[in-house]
């Protein structure tokens, strides 16, 4: 037979469980905004690389005078 909580408990018990599952909802908030930034880094990282090469470097330029 299941053993039943008191009406009196009941509340103690699920505010007990909501505080204890706010630390793992901020770490997975957390998370996500960190890979969602990394995300949000990479096109500007690439579109960087791209412009590296593409551009000539001024060292050629000094060499011919």
């Amino acid at each position: 037979m299941p053993r039943r909580f008191s009406p009196a408990v009941r509340p103690a018990l699920v505010l007990l469980v909501c505080l204890l599952l706010t630390g793992c909802l901020g770490t997975l908030v957390g998370t996500a905004v960190d890979v969602t930034l990394e995300v949000a880094k990479v096109p500007f990282k690439v579109a960087g690389a791209v412009v590296d090469v593409a551009t000539p470097d001024d060292d050629d330029e000094d060499d011919e005078d």
